[in-house]
């Protein structure tokens, strides 16, 4: 078993998850490494006890077991097997997990790099957004062999309430592509069936309450439904990376010959709304494409 007051991780991507993902280590007694492409999330966890690293490299060099928390798949790429990414001083034993939503093909790609250097490889891709982060109670899809899932698993346990191994490298990201088109779509779902109820004159907040006692309830409907009615949409997770998480699960359906239409008319939507300068609002902002007021 992990001894994790004597373990060092190094931690990639401070952003509205991965900061407070680093924290909930730190305070489980962790020693913390951490690098993030713009300085400023690394000076203010500096300031609160972790040791910021100057590249992806350094931060291997520190650390036993890396984290990558990053906003999309080049980055991902740039950052494991970059000119200064982890694999230049990743060692035999380095432990790789990769929590960002990945590319399948990028994923197994990066696997095959870390493993010829004789360390280890889990896509470990969350759901649960920045409060799921917060309060260490994200959804953990994991792919990777069962030893090194196993080594794993003490950290994972801090950053979740539920960690699934899905099956072998690269499931947990097939998860996390069924997971965002879910998503996805069902935010499209709500906003147009309170675009609804709301031309129809009748009080949305009586609606949500009555629909989450059937089959219509769910984390979106609580969620998201709520953000829409009281038009609040700071972001606990961004539109753009919504849209770039469906464009991935389309990609990922092209290569295994699967049409997705349902999923390709949503990511369209989530388009319109980056072109409206939305982008950076939370992906429940989508209403304002089908119900602008």
């Amino acid at each position: 078993m992990l001894n994790l007051k004597k373990h060092t991780i190094g931690f990639i991507g401070l952003g509205l998850m991965g900061k407070p993902m680093a924290r909930n280590l730190q305070r489980a007694g962790v020693k913390m490494v951490v690098y993030n492409r713009s300085r400023a999330a690394m000076d203010e966890l500096q300031k609160e006890g972790m040791t910021a690293a100057s590249s992806p490299a350094e931060t291997a060099a520190m650390a036993d077991t890396i984290i990558t928390m990053l906003t999309d798949t080049p980055s991902v790429k740039q950052v494991i097997g970059g000119e200064n990414g982890i694999i230049n001083n990743a060692e035999v034993g380095t432990l790789v997990i990769d929590m960002s939503t990945t590319a399948v093909s990028v994923t197994k790609e990066m696997a095959r790099c870390v493993q010829k250097r004789g360390g280890a490889y889990i896509d470990a891709p969350v759901s649960g957004g920045t409060s799921g982060a917060e309060n260490g109670e994200l959804s953990i899809m994991a792919g990777g062999d069962a030893k090194t899932l196993k080594r794993a698993m003490p950290i994972l346990k801090i950053l979740g309430k539920r960690i699934t191994h899905v099956g072998g490298v690269g499931a947990g990201q097939v998860a996390k592509a069924a997971n965002q088109i879910i998503v996805g779509l069902t935010i499209g779902a709500v906003a147009e069936a309170f675009a609804l109820v709301r031309h129809a004159g009748v009080d949305p907040i009586k609606v949500r309450r009555a629909l989450g006692s059937g089959f219509a309830d769910s984390k979106i409907l609580e969620v998201h439904g709520l953000r829409m009615i009281e038009n609040n949409f700071t972001p606990g997770a961004r539109a753009t990376v919504q849209r770039k998480d469906l464009d991935q699960a389309i990609e990922l359906g092209v290569d295994l010959g699967v049409k997705l239409p349902a999923t390709s008319l949503g990511r369209d939507l989530y388009d319109k709304l980056i072109e409206a300068g939305h982008g950076d609002l939370d992906h429940a902002a989508l209403i304002k494409m089908i119900d602008p007021h």
